[in-house]
């Protein structure tokens, strides 16, 4: 894109009050950018509204500064071997699936490997098709389950020519991109994973996921559509929710509590007409109240990847697993009567170690003992508030 383009696309971008509607109205009347800054006050006034025609007078104070910024950050991909572009609408590189949205962005910065186009991939696998990505979303205090579930998921998706889309967050989105991360490979058909981030793309947030992003635009793609230079505002993150369940044509919904963000995500899907799916758990569970809600409201109770992949008419290669399914996952088999007799105790919601006791009748320092034998062998996870839960792996 040349230095006047990319200035006429961010100056629209950046004038404030305008918005990706006012853009677009703009970009219907008049076409390009370029043609938008020349008209007169006349013209504009045809279009937008009398406080829009005065905002767009004035040059924004950030333009000299985010173009300057721009231009640095392309031409610093070219010199390191990062692959970074900027897709406008009607742009080829731009996904299609957003162009359905009632406010898909104006501009699109991209940080991969991956692209929507196969001119714009670095290899056949990398090509991220629509139909083909599944969003997988949810709490960012998850129980250790939840992780495991997470990352299980994405990985049978992956391994069955999916791509996993998710937002880069701690918790459960983490987990997705490690998942889908971890199936990728030779046989791959399509990207890894795509991470839609609500920070500016020279940024990553949370900073514990900085070896995480480049990974992902090793074997996927990182997507803002915040200028460069964005902080992480707490706004952004709702915002950019849609743009997860845009590009995806299915939502799964891993451990959400009832005011989670993931069931923005989990709602913008169900009313593009795609379809919703959540993983039940324990009922004493804060952090399954927000699933129990979505399967309650029509949302598609999942016990395995298959689930999802028979319900989407995604078909599993033979040779691939389907998935973990949680509910009659057997445990590793443990040498002992007595620890066997205490993961049974558990069951799989989380318990005290007051509630254990009553159970079975032994001693808390009995149990102590118990469980941290099983913790060392990876059955049992200690959660927060001194709860216990069994893992299924």
């Amino acid at each position: 894109m040349q230095h006047d383009e990319l200035s006429a696309w961010l100056r629209l971008s950046l004038t404030p009050g305008l918005g990706n509607q006012g853009a677009r109205k703009l970009l219907t009347a008049f076409g390009l950018p370029q043609t938008i800054w020349q008209q007169t006050r006349t013209a504009l006034a045809q279009v937008l509204s009398p406080t829009q025609v005065q905002a767009m007078q004035a040059e924004p104070e950030a333009l000299a500064s985010t173009l300057a910024q721009t231009e640095a950050w392309l031409e610093e991909g070219k010199s390191s071997g990062q692959k970074r572009r900027i897709a406008v609408l009607g742009d080829a590189h731009y996904p299609s699936a957003l162009l359905n949205l009632d406010d898909p962005p104006l501009m699109l910065y991209l940080l991969g490997q991956a692209g929507f186009s196969p001119q714009d991939a670095a290899s056949p696998a990398m090509v991220i098709r629509s139909e083909a990505c599944l969003a997988i979303v949810g709490s960012r205090n998850p129980t250790p389950q939840g992780l495991v579930n997470a990352r299980q998921f994405a990985k049978a998706m992956v391994q069955s020519g999916l791509t996993v889309v998710s937002g880069l967050a701690l918790g459960i989105d983490g987990a997705a991109h490690e998942g889908a991360l971890e199936a990728f490979g030779d046989e791959a058909q399509t990207a890894a994973t795509v991470a839609i981030v609500g920070t500016g793309l020279d940024r990553v947030y949370p900073k514990a996921h900085f070896d995480l992003a480049h990974r992902v635009a090793q074997n996927g793609l990182l997507i803002s559509e915040y200028p460069l230079g964005t902080a992480p505002l707490s706004g952004n993150f709702p915002k950019r929710n849609r743009l997860i369940a845009g590009l995806s044509q299915g939502t799964l919904v891993v451990e959400a509590a009832l005011q989670s963000g993931s069931l923005i995500s989990a709602r913008l899907s169900s009313e593009q007409g795609k379809e919703v799916f959540a993983i039940p758990g324990s009922i004493h569970a804060a952090q399954y109240r927000g699933c129990h809600a979505l399967i309650k409201q029509g949302a598609k109770l999942v016990e395995s990847a298959q689930d999802i992949l028979e319900e989407m008419r995604w078909l599993a290669p033979q040779t691939k697993s389907a998935g973990p399914n949680p509910a009659s996952s057997p445990p590793t088999p443990i040498a002992a009567h007595a620890e066997q007799d205490l993961l049974d105790a558990l069951g799989y919601d989380p318990v005290s170690l007051d509630a254990l006791s009553a159970r079975t009748g032994q001693t808390t320092a009995a149990l102590q003992a118990g469980l941290m034998t099983l913790e060392l062998q990876g059955l049992v996870a200690r959660l927060p508030g001194g709860l216990f839960q069994r893992q299924v792996s």
